[in-house]
């Protein structure tokens, strides 16, 4: 609990909801200040590493605290 945010178990899932790197683009833009661009390419290379399946697609994840441990949902929401 000494880290900067701390999340419950039960609330780290990971539901592949675009909004964040959309914001951040959007700040990119308005601002032109790479510090947004690179958040949101760290953001989506964590989306091909730990949510892309080997199948084909993507899956929301259980939790994003066992990156270790990764353990699809088995769904993928139509707007991704």
């Amino acid at each position: 609990k000494d880290a900067d945010m701390y999340f419950k178990e039960q609330d780290s899932h990971n539901l592949l909801r675009p909004e964040t790197v959309e914001s951040l683009f959007i700040m990119w833009k308005v601002t032109g200040e790479s510090k947004y661009r690179e958040m949101g390419w760290q953001i989506w290379r964590c989306f091909e590493q730990f949510t892309r399946l080997e199948q084909g697609g993507y899956s929301s994840i259980k939790s994003v605290l066992h990156p270790t441990r990764i353990v699809s949902m088995d769904k993928m929401e139509s707007f991704f």
